[in-house]
């Protein structure tokens, strides 16, 4: 059996490469949008993994975060003006 070729943690061989790679199950806290977002797209430019977009929600833009991607940084409720992100415990 070949082993599979690994690069070393924390290089990126190229720009974003992130959202090739699921890397969201070691997080501890979980980033929760909640019903204050207005959809100004602020976290989604703070966000380190890319792992936030702008989707329409029952007709409103509003910030939806892909987990399966989001480290829990957290970063996105420091930066959104509204206070419209929470975070809960990872389960």
């Amino acid at each position: 059996m070949e082993k599979a070729k690994l690069s070393k943690g924390g290089i990126v061989k190229e720009a974003g490469s992130t959202v090739k790679n699921k890397t969201g199950t070691w997080r501890t806290f979980r980033p929760i949008v909640t019903d204050k977002c207005i959809g100004c797209g602020i976290c989604t430019w703070y966000c380190p993994e890319g792992a936030i977009t702008l989707k329409d929600v029952k007709g409103k833009k509003r910030a939806v975060i892909d987990y399966d991607h989001c480290k829990g940084c957290l970063i996105c409720i420091e930066v959104c003006p509204q206070k419209a992100i929470t975070s809960e415990k990872e389960k």
